[in-house]
């Protein structure tokens, strides 16, 4: 199993850190370091600036926004990555949720499998430069249906590094699930259990089945946030914050896919206890409220000692890598350990 290194997003990294963090993995010799977004720091630039500053290590969007950009606008962003970084580039795509596709970009969120598969087919149609780009489909046409009839089919005139430029899909609902086994190279979900009590890699063998692949056409990655203290409850205090923020702030009341991720782990009490605190607007007691047995599912938050066999239980659960979030009183250190496994 191959360890790699999340930077996140504003406000849980700095600029500096992010730099610095990617830095330090790189020269420790771990496999990538992750960039994502949400509605600040935009997950292009940091990307860029980073397969700038490093020499070997991958580089990775976990996740870039689908409804932030037109999936060729996608295409261009991580073709010029790749040839910035020498061809390091892995493009990781994600829908968000409803409350950020709607109120921050204004796409409507619906037909959203739909939506996956067509921006997929449409970027490494891109990528190909086989032939000038030509999609009809229900939520993407190029050229455009109206305006002023002028569009014309175009070839990306930019050519990416690699010959296959892997493309990892960010999702933890059962459909999405399926979809990624289906068509994507890669997957990354967000607080996966090893347990997996919500049966996700049984939907990923169903997806992976029905495009005639087994488990080894794709990269099981999933995120972890990762806290390493001499004291358990400290760790597990550092995790607090991004945890909650998740089944709190990355949703709605009625729709938030992390909450969902809990229920299915048979957390759903925990869950919502925490969400509502969230919503009332009491974030320290939605944090107080995570109990060590959700904090335990959700990321790894351990003694030095301990990292090992924590990170052991993802590579028993078929994961073939694992994007660490390093949070902590020194998150350098906790980089270097995780190269050391």
């Amino acid at each position: 199993m191959k360890i790699h290194l999340s930077v996140a997003y504003w406000p849980w990294y700095t600029f500096e850190e992010q730099v610095t963090l990617a830095q330090v993995a790189d020269e420790a010799g771990l496999e990538g370091v992750w960039v994502s977004e949400a509605w600040g720091q935009d997950v292009v630039s940091i990307l860029a600036i980073l397969a700038d500053r490093t020499e070997r290590i991958g580089i990775g969007s976990a996740l870039m926004q689908i409804p932030a950009r037109q999936p060729t606008a996608a295409a261009m962003a991580a073709a010029t990555i790749d040839i910035i970084s020498g061809g390091r580039m892995r493009l990781g795509l994600g829908l968000s949720g409803p409350q950020v596709s709607e109120g921050w970009y204004g796409v409507p969120f619906e037909r959203q499998l739909g939506r996956i598969r067509e921006y997929v087919e449409i970027v490494r149609k891109a990528w190909a430069r086989e032939e000038p780009l030509v999609h009809h489909g229900r939520n993407f046409k190029l050229p455009s249906e109206g305006g002023t009839g002028l569009g014309k089919p175009l070839k990306l005139m930019a050519k990416p590094v690699q010959e296959k430029l892997p493309i990892y899909i960010g999702a933890i609902g059962p459909k999405s699930v399926e979809l990624v086994g289906e068509i994507g190279d890669g997957w990354i979900p967000a607080f996966y259990d090893p347990d997996d009590g919500a049966g996700l890699l049984e939907r990923l063998d169903a997806g992976l089945a029905k495009s005639g692949r087994d488990r080894s056409a794709i990269d099981v990655a999933p995120t972890v946030p990762v806290a390493v203290e001499d004291d358990v409850d400290e760790a597990r205090n550092h995790l607090r914050p991004i945890i909650s923020f998740y089944l709190g702030g990355m949703g709605a009341k009625d729709k938030n896919f992390y909450v969902d991720l809990l229920a299915a782990n048979g957390l759903a009490d925990e869950a919502h206890e925490v969400q509502d605190k969230f919503l009332a607007g009491d974030r320290i007691g939605a944090a107080m409220a995570l109990t060590p047995e959700v904090i335990d599912m959700c990321g790894v938050a351990c003694r030095p000692g301990e990292l090992d066999e924590r990170m052991a239980r993802f590579e028993a659960a078929g994961a073939d890598s694992v994007i660490a979030i390093p949070f902590g009183s020194d998150k350098e250190r906790t980089v270097r350990r995780l190269a050391e496994l």
